[in-house]
């Protein structure tokens, strides 16, 4: 099936969120974990998405804002990169935004990625200087489209008016690491206007784009009215179409493909995204987030109301905990480090996993190559890692379950 995959673990990790030419570099983690703090709360929820959310309500934020700045007072090693996502990030209140930011501002060191999800109904120009004062350096809004018919099928509660003002008035206060989220492949949605959305997106002034294809999640209204028979979705030969020119229009304009739905300038590569697609070590907080740390993996549950409930009194939220280690680990690693465009280095591999991929998964990767999903890196006629072709892109989901 054609690459229709959102990665959650990029997104908001509901789940566990040498450099070919093209590949965007990236500067050093430094060993530390990254830190991902989830707010649940949104205006409305959009008929497309499956992350935990709920209706937004002062009191019920204010009493999450509390327990989640006392979580963050407790963390005592170093991070790499702080990312706040949602949900709607932007829906909290500018006192609520602030207490956060400045009880995370001990973390976001000389040199830290620190990332907030905005949508653009909710971002105002205080929010911005707020954000910019705090120190919050890379500012992710998620636009989805740059069309009012498609953000109305969506189910978006913002226009495409606000959606390029929002960016615009980002870079106007000073932002210089911008993302903009994109969504095509929508139930009507032609390939011109796909294409001319992308060519809108690089006129304005972002570093980043993010381009999903949208998805029919089970349990969402979209989900439903596709089983209903309300909806159908794009043709999967027209989706490639379209994925295909973003592979092409948007390095030509500057933007390396440097992972299967992630475009990025010259040093703009979300650091924070990086990390989860090299299995690294992070820290999550709040309802439904996931940590990874000291090879457990611990998910907490997916309730507002019980997650206060539980750290108000000093009781465990994970709802889940598991230990990764040995091989379940090193397939993992391989099935998330595959969606970059530099690939699987095997030196690398060996050293972070401890496992031979060749050995690991020689019928998986004979079966792929033969498929033309992968090809093989090579120096002085040796294998030396292994990275997806284009059709490799388009087909990434089944790259990564054959390696998982």
């Amino acid at each position: 099936m054609v690459y229709n995959y959102i990665n959650r673990q990029a997104k908001m990790q509901a789940k566990y969120r040498s450099h070919p030419p093209g590949a965007a570099k990236r500067p050093s983690q430094g060993g530390h974990p990254s830190l991902y703090i989830h707010i649940p709360f949104c205006a409305r929820k959009c008929a497309y998405c499956d992350f935990y959310s709920v209706m937004y309500e002062s009191a019920a934020a204010k009493a999450y804002m509390d327990v989640l700045c006392g979580q963050v007072s407790k963390i005592e090693r170093p991070v790499s990169t702080i990312f706040i996502g949602g949900g709607t990030p932007t829906v909290l209140e500018t006192p609520l935004l602030k207490k956060l930011l400045r009880r995370l501002g001990k973390h976001s060191g000389k040199g830290a990625e620190f990332t907030v999800e905005a949508n653009p109904e909710s971002l105002t120009a205080d929010k911005i200087s707020l954000f910019l004062d705090e120190g919050v350096n890379r500012i992710s809004i998620g636009a989805q489209s740059f069309r009012d018919v498609k953000l109305k099928d969506l189910g978006r509660i913002h226009n495409a008016r606000k959606a390029r003002n929002a960016v615009l008035e980002a870079s106007k206060k000073g932002f210089r690491n911008i993302n903009a989220d994109l969504i095509f492949g929508v139930p009507g949605e032609t390939f011109e206007e796909c294409a001319a959305e992308f060519r809108e997106a690089v006129k304005l002034p972002v570093t980043h784009l993010s381009c999903y294809c949208l998805s029919f999640e089970k349990g969402t209204p979209l989900y439903e009215a596709k089983r209903k028979g309300g909806v159908a979705p794009v043709e999967e030969g027209y989706v490639a179409r379209m994925y295909s020119y973003a592979m092409s229009f948007l390095p030509e304009r500057g933007f390396a493909h440097y992972e299967v739905s992630n475009f990025a300038k010259k040093g703009y590569a979300c650091r924070h995204n990086l990390n989860y697609w090299e299995n690294r070590e992070y820290i999550g907080i709040g309802a439904s987030a996931v940590s990874y740390l000291d090879g457990v993996r611990k998910r907490s549950l997916p309730d507002v109301n019980e997650y206060i409930k539980r750290a108000s009194s000093g009781a465990s939220t994970a709802i889940s905990s598991e230990r990764l280690a040995g091989e379940r680990k090193a397939r993992e690693t391989a099935a998330v480090k595959i969606r970059t465009a530099e690939g699987i280095n095997f030196r690398w591999f060996r050293d972070v996993t401890g496992f031979d991929l060749m050995e690991l998964e020689p019928d998986a990767m004979r079966k792929l190559s033969e498929a033309g999903l992968i090809k093989f890196g090579m120096s002085k006629g040796r294998r030396t890692g292994i990275s997806l072709t284009k059709r490799g892109f388009l087909f990434c989901d089944t790259v990564s379950s054959e390696l998982l």
